[in-house]
């Protein structure tokens, strides 16, 4: 398995999603929110073809839809505490709690154990303090299609008349 090298090392931050820990490059987090501070803004949103998604919010004139780590990865169900609102994309995952931030000097590519999903998931693996770590593609959340599903979904829930209702689940 050959390493994608980098330049400098590349900062990281490690979260936690139902016991599990994952990497996600610091740049590509836009902001860290509590949940609790998310749910008054929170629209829910059906979608039964995205179940990984019940929830979008407004942030500065920007929809950002709400995806559940837990269900994104296939992992057992629980409350998360935080929302990673990402950087150049309209999504915030819900995660449990952040570990702390850390520097990788490398990226590994999947073993082709990996396959279907988690190849869009993962950009690759990182090895630190001993574990091995996925490192998560922040464009694996929602595709394009993914998105322009949940706008429609959004937009018969904020019609007149209907109101949704608080985060999360």
């Amino acid at each position: 398995m050959k390493p994608r090298r980098t330049r400098d090392p590349e900062r990281v931050i490690l979260f936690f999603v139902s016991n599990h820990l994952f990497a996600i490059r610091a740049e590509a987090v836009q902001e860290i929110r509590s949940t609790d501070s998310l749910a008054g803004a929170a629209i829910e949103i059906g979608n039964p073809g995205l179940p990984k998604v019940r929830h979008a919010i407004e942030r500065g004139h920007q929809t950002y839809y709400v995806v559940n780590a837990c269900l994104q990865f296939h992992l057992p169900v629980t409350r998360p505490a935080l929302a990673l609102i990402l950087r150049q994309l309209r999504v915030a995952v819900l995660v449990d709690r952040i570990d702390r931030m850390a520097e990788i000097s490398a990226v590994y590519a999947l073993p082709e154990a990996f396959a279907g999903d988690e190849r869009r998931w993962y950009r690759g693996l990182a090895y630190l303090d001993d574990t091995v770590i996925p490192v998560i593609d922040p464009e694996g959340f929602l595709s394009s299609e993914d998105l322009a599903c949940l706008d429609q979904s959004r937009d018969a829930a904020t019609a007149p008349g209907e109101l949704g209702r608080a985060l999360p689940s």
